[in-house]
């Protein structure tokens, strides 16, 4: 008979360890990971750093000369013009003509060096405004994870004071049936279960949201399976924060700056480009053209004769007929390869073009870059002067939770005090229900508040971090 509940509770034991290894932890840094891996904002910037990479490397690669080459080849019928006489001809026959070129700009203003330049700018800026949309995402990741946290720590607390309130309806309904107490006290501690029960489901739909939005900036799946870890948030001791320090060092570490500076010399650097436009282009191209016609043809000589014409001379009065010296040619066919090599012609050419007038279309470029760089100067001017607003904001935020977690520790302690000494008191029947109540309502309340000015003191540091460039 005491073999069967061995059996039970080591099923129960063999259950419960098979739902606590199928759980899976996931820290902080795991999450910030998995979401700068997953995140669909984060994907489309990292689709554009390669555009601008790949504008930069052909920006450079615009340097290299072209060289383009053109074959054809076409039947002709009818009378139509002989490519290898040049003359007319009533005959079917084909040709084909082939050409190569190739062409470079020895000089245009600088204009492409500027545009490599340019190029090389916008590819370093993107690759800021990409790190930018991780550091968002990260911030957004831990004020999700800290808000899970939270509710998580929360649900425990409701569940220890409703497993309290329960102990007390529990107790008091003994002492009721024996007629020990008022029955109002009862009903006191009935109602304070059921209050406690409905922060419990309220707290299960918040923590339930708040997983989801976890989630939700993960990109992933939800799964309830997966538990958080906690954070280490010890207070440090009373210090002054520096808030013009932690502005200059945002200055040089964080991606947003660095991004609309980079954009803003990318717009002086078009300008340049735009500028290079009013000078004369100076480029070198040459070619390279030949052609063959089935017509054309070539006569080889085969022999020599003498032919009789109808001239003659007197000699002593004796006439003689004249004869001439002929060449006898036999026509033929020209090879392909041979008329490709007798009809190949080159050139090579130095041209220089030099604007005169276009209608104001450069000057106008040159206006509307003049408008760009202004545009780019203001929005980092602005940037900044948001960055230093934020940052002076965030110092005082910290000093803030910095000293309502530190008053609200005090306060929890005082609470705890008193509720102990109310619940002794109530225990042993010598107080009534109000002042029970009254004090443990008052200590909820506390580790609630207590809990929130945690976790708001952890994500006010994180944020100074951030701006630090120092997350983790």
């Amino acid at each position: 008979m005491m073999e069967q509940p061995r059996i039970f509770i080591l099923s129960i034991l063999l259950v419960v360890s098979s739902m606590t290894s199928a759980q899976k932890k996931m820290s902080l840094e795991e999450c910030i990971d998995t979401g700068i891996r997953e995140n669909f904002d984060v994907e489309q910037r990292r689709i554009s750093e390669r555009s601008e990479q790949l504008a930069y490397q052909q920006s450079k690669l615009s340097l290299l000369p072209d060289l383009n080459g053109n074959a054809g080849h076409g039947f002709n019928q009818g009378r139509s013009i002989d490519p290898f006489t040049n003359s007319p001809v009533t005959q079917s026959f084909n040709s084909s003509n082939f050409s190569l070129s190739s062409g470079i700009v020895l000089f245009s203003g600088l204009s492409k060096i500027n545009n490599i330049k340019r190029a090389d700018l916008n590819w370093k800026a993107s690759q800021m405004e990409l790190q930018q949309e991780k550091d968002n995402l990260a911030i957004n990741i831990i004020l999700a994870y800290l808000q899970v946290l939270s509710l998580s720590e929360q649900a425990h607390l409701v569940e220890d004071q409703a497993k309290l309130s329960a102990q007390q309806v529990e107790r008091l309904s003994v002492l009721n049936k024996e007629g020990a107490i008022k029955p109002s006290e009862l009903s006191d501690l009935r109602g304070q279960l059921a209050n406690d029960r409905l922060t419990i489901a309220d707290n299960k739909n918040n923590l339930g949201n708040a997983r989801l939005s976890l989630f939700r900036l993960m990109n992933i799946p939800y799964d309830s399976s997966i538990v958080f870890e906690e954070l280490k948030n010890d207070l440090p001791a009373t210090t002054h924060l520096n808030s013009a320090g932690i502005y200059q060092t945002a200055l040089d570490q964080l991606a947003l700056i660095k991004a609309v500076d980079l954009r803003t010399f990318s717009a002086q650097k078009a300008l340049k480009v735009a500028r290079g436009g009013l000078w004369p282009t100076l480029s070198l191209g040459g070619n390279a053209y030949t052609q063959y016609s089935s017509v054309a043809r070539q006569n080889q000589l085969q022999n020599t004769s003498f032919r009789q014409t109808e001239d003659y001379v007197t000699v002593n009065g004796q006439q003689y007929s004249l004869f001439t010296k002929q060449d006898n040619y036999l026509s033929s066919p020209i090879p392909y390869g041979t008329q490709l090599n007798n009809n190949l012609n080159s050139l090579l050419n130095l041209t220089l073009s030099i604007p005169v007038f276009n209608a104001l279309q450069q000057r106008t470029r040159i206006k509307q870059a003049q408008l760009e760089v202004k545009r780019n100067a203001t929005i980092a001017a602005d940037t900044k002067r948001q960055l230093q607003q934020d940052i002076d904001v965030a110092t005082l935020n910290m000093q803030t939770a910095t000293e309502k977690y530190r008053t609200l520790l005090q306060q929890v302690a005082a609470y705890k005090e008193s509720f102990e000494a109310a619940e002794a008191r109530f225990t042993e029947g010598v107080g009534n229900s109000i002042d029970y109540l009254t004090a443990k309502n008052n200590l909820d309340r506390a580790n609630r508040n207590l809990v929130n000015a945690r976790y708001d003191y952890i994500l006010r540091q994180k944020i100074l971090d951030f701006y630090q460039h120092n997350i983790f």
